[in-house]
């Protein structure tokens, strides 16, 4: 974002408010398209116009806000795994055999061992 104009800085901070707005306002429940739109039509404007006198604060809230959105991602992506595997049954470390965790390496036949690289 440092080499990035100050124009496409405030359109990405303005895109990042848009978002967290519509969450916020969804989760308190009092979202609608009007006050959405009525968001954007302030925020846009005055985020371009202040463009180049807070470049530098533009800089610092993308930064945040793209990891504190990538780690939201990574935890919700991790999450649905887990639950679609709890609801599907689905164990990762348990083979047929429910009496071990381990796998028996005596009844694997040759042909089904690969080179591993």
């Amino acid at each position: 974002m440092e080499i990035s104009s100050p124009r496409f800085k405030a359109l990405a901070v303005s895109l990042g408010f848009t978002f967290w707005f519509f969450i916020i306002s969804s989760t308190l429940g009092f979202f609608s398209i009007e006050i959405t739109l009525a968001f954007i039509v302030i925020v846009f404007p005055i985020m371009q116009f202040l463009a180049l006198k807070v470049s530098k604060a533009l800089d610092v809230f993308a930064i945040y806000n793209t990891k504190f959105f990538l780690g939201m991602l990574f935890v919700i992506v991790i999450s649905v795994y887990g639950l679609l595997f709890r609801l599907m049954k689905i164990d990762m470390l348990r083979t047929k055999d429910k009496d071990t965790y381990w796998l028996s390496l005596e009844d694997q036949k040759p042909s089904r061992i690969y080179k591993q690289y």
